[in-house]
């Protein structure tokens, strides 16, 4: 693949708009159920019941580790952490700052702390690969934003393609935006205005001949007129980005058959048990962890819209 390897979401260092929060932890109900009468469990007349603190567990803070704040405010998989402050991101694409002190977080219900992942003792020999597979580039500050943009279909897109290539697109300054369905995408274009300095790629669900967003595809063609050659939309073949997700990497068999007229998410989250929506979200972010958790498709429709973004003619 002929263009640097190693490329972020943001295109610009650093992690804008985070906002901080407390970090406290709730403070635990008072009372509990009385208890009178000698040989009764619970202690004295009157008094509550003798409640063992939880455990709290130490868990190493690697990136994409799903973890609540112990407020039960924000639940996100973990982006950077170190020994002053981690940083989570939920399934919509939001960041908050966290302080990281000792109990501060949920770790599959139970108290914890956050320990920064460990830093190698000295360089290593064997070249680091980022989530997509690229090799890593230490030390490098993202570029300002380019002028091309790559445009996903929604939230959902946009956090999964930053799971596996946000290295990569930070290194180029590439910007990532989610378009908020295929149905806006002309209307979009025209007013991005593409052009020979000014690239868009567009990653679209469901491409596939006679879908509804092959027509779009080919209806932005007919609109954009000579521009249309500064535009490439790919797709895969899957109706949303989760079911691009290998079923493995999400813990079941395979991806459940939805009817139609039935809105596939939800389907989904029914069928699997997955609670709503948002809980689905998580589950399948949190599932993502490199390209190897894709389905090819998506693996190459992302990279050669990247490459048109980045390579010159």
């Amino acid at each position: 693949m002929a263009r640097t390897q190693g490329r972020g979401m943001h295109g610009s260092s650093g992690d804008p708009g985070f906002r901080s929060t407390g970090g406290a932890v709730r403070a635990p109900g008072r009372g509990g159920t009385p208890s009178s009468g000698a040989g009764r469990t619970g202690g004295l007349p009157g008094l509550a019941p003798h409640r063992p603190k939880r455990e709290v567990v130490s868990v190493v803070a690697e990136p994409g580790l799903v973890v609540e704040d112990a407020a039960e405010t924000f639940c996100g998989a973990v982006i950077r952490a170190d020994v002053r402050e981690v940083v989570l991101e939920d399934s919509a694409g939001r960041r908050r700052l966290f302080p990281n002190k000792p109990a501060a977080f949920l770790h599959e219900g139970r108290p914890a702390t956050l320990v920064p992942p460990q830093r190698a003792a000295g360089p290593s020999t064997t070249p680091q690969r980022s989530a997509s597979g690229s090799r890593r580039v230490e030390a490098h500050r993202a570029k300002t934003a380019l002028p091309h943009r790559i445009w996903v279909e929604g939230l959902h897109d946009a956090a999964i393609v930053e799971r596996v290539w946000g290295h990569d697109l930070r290194v180029e300054g590439v910007v990532v935006e989610p378009l908020h369905g295929a149905d806006v995408l002309v209307e979009a274009a025209q007013e991005f205005g593409p052009g020979p300095d000014r690239r868009l790629g567009v990653l679209v669900d469901h491409l596939v001949t006679g879908s509804k967003e092959s027509r779009i595809a080919e209806g932005l063609r007919r609109e954009l007129g000579p521009a249309a050659a500064h535009v490439l939309v790919l797709g895969h073949p899957y109706v949303d980005i989760w079911e691009a997700v290998k079923p493995r990497a999400v813990g079941i068999a395979a991806w459940p058959t939805i009817p139609r007229g039935i809105e596939w998410k939800k389907g989904v989250c029914e069928a699997l048990g997955w609670g709503d929506e948002r809980d689905g979200a998580h589950r399948v972010l949190a599932s993502v962890s490199t390209w190897t958790d894709l389905e090819t498709p998506l693996i190459t429709a992302m990279e050669q819209l990247i490459d048109f973004v980045t390579v010159g003619p």
